[in-house]
């Protein structure tokens, strides 16, 4: 019972943790890796805590041979209490991973309506353009544009961005929001709306949609200011109005305006591609090892506390 509770408070441990640390990472694409890891880590942890405790002995048979100090460890809780604990916490588990699939369902079918109900809108109201993500064209004064996933995924744009922003800022916009549907950012983002709304425990699940629908806005603008550079991405931040995009939408100057601003202002390059995946994979990895290293280190804690020195 000691290896799963330490497996559980390693996973609390890293859920409180985690946002802290992750908001310092610069670029966004590796936090974003670093986040989504966590996440899975934490609930991975988190279940096999809960079979350890629904089958204790299982769980501690693996860690005989270490050192005799594992018996008086063990036996610190009745079997009765184990198997009691166990099954609450697997009954309280299994509900909240059902609850996720059925909260993550629902906001998808709910989304995958509306983005319907506004194609079929526009394609009264818009001027369509071809391409592997096709534009459609608006005829309204105020510049606008979003993203609509699908199949294919959509942007969608007023030509008031024609009549307000340089060419070079219209064309940084565009591609703003096709690094969105390249990225598939509106499934990350859904897919974090449902850990939030399901899973309201830990700092790393309650802000998750909200941090991660600023990170993919930031990841957004790193790959349209590579092409078009940062001075132009942040004139045409600035020049976009924030007003009529729909919720099932990604816009570029909604979320986290001021922050991302200040972040293209500080960026004195573009990450490497190579160092990039580098990083991403040495993120991934970090993140999804936080809750086994603190577990490790509770779980050393006690042997020390309780196992004699002799």
């Amino acid at each position: 019972m000691t290896v799963a509770l330490a497996l559980l408070l390693g996973s609390a441990a890293a859920g409180w943790l985690a946002p802290r640390l992750l908001w310092r990472v610069s670029d966004p694409v590796v936090a974003l890796v670093a986040w989504i890891a966590s996440i899975a880590a934490v609930v991975i942890t988190s279940t096999v805590a809960v079979v350890l405790l629904v089958l204790p002995e299982h769980g501690l048979g693996v860690l005989d041979t270490l050192h005799h100090c594992w018996d008086s460890v063990r036996h610190g809780t009745t079997p009765t209490i184990e198997v009691i604990s166990g099954l609450t916490g697997g009954v309280l588990l299994t509900s909240l991973l059902v609850r996720l699939v059925v909260v993550g369902a629902r906001s998808t079918r709910q989304h995958a309506r509306a983005r319907q109900e506004h194609l079929s809108i526009l394609r009264v109201a818009g001027r369509r353009q071809a391409g592997p993500h096709p534009t459609v064209w608006l005829d309204h004064d105020r510049p606008l544009a979003f993203s609509l996933a699908g199949k294919p995924g959509v942007v969608v744009a007023t030509e008031g961005l024609h009549r307000h922003l340089t060419p070079s800022q219209v064309d940084a916009v565009l591609d703003h929001e096709r690094a969105h549907l390249d990225g598939r950012h509106h499934l990350l983002v859904a897919a974090a709306d449902a850990v939030a709304a399901t899973l309201p425990v830990l700092p790393l699940f309650t802000r998750a949609a909200t941090t991660i629908r600023e990170l993919v806005e930031m990841a957004a603008d790193l790959t349209s200011a590579r092409t078009h550079g940062v001075e132009t991405v942040r004139e045409a931040l600035i020049r976009v109005s924030r007003h009529g995009v729909p919720n099932s939408a990604l816009a570029m100057s909604r979320d986290a305006l001021g922050t991302r601003l200040d972040r293209l202002q500080r960026r004195r390059r573009m990450p490497n591609r190579t160092q990039r995946l580098l990083s991403c994979g040495i993120a991934g990895i970090t993140a999804a090892a936080l809750p086994i290293v603190t577990a490790s280190a509770a779980l050393t804690a006690v042997m020390l506390l309780a196992c004699p020195s002799s």
